[in-house]
């Protein structure tokens, strides 16, 4: 049985929406890259600014003590940052434990 003009039109209708829920797809994934990316570059610049710059590293524990979720915190669990005042002296440590975030809230 031969293929009618209706039969051949839907079967390229289809086979177009494929792909262009492929590139709808591929475009997707590339976004959440880029997005990821960003997260990764920033997340480094400010662990770097906060090993030396005070007020950077007070604001990164605020940050990290303000995670909502509590396998996010544990991610920093054993992160110091390391502050470097003019003398050299000055120290940060990292996030609070669980009995000051209990105190806090």
């Amino acid at each position: 049985m031969a293929e009618t003009e209706l039969e051949r039109a839907e079967k390229r209708y289809a086979q177009a929406k494929a792909r262009l829920q492929g590139l709808k797809n591929r475009e997707a994934t590339r976004q959440r890259k880029m997005d990821t990316r960003r997260k990764v570059i920033l997340g480094g610049a400010l662990l770097d600014l906060a090993e030396r710059d005070s007020g950077a590293a007070a604001m990164l524990e605020r940050l990290i003590r303000n995670l909502s979720r509590q396998q996010d915190r544990k991610a920093f669990a054993d992160w110091e940052g390391q502050v470097s005042g003019d003398d050299g002296s000055e120290s940060v440590s990292g996030p609070v434990s669980e009995q000051e975030q209990q105190s806090d809230g």
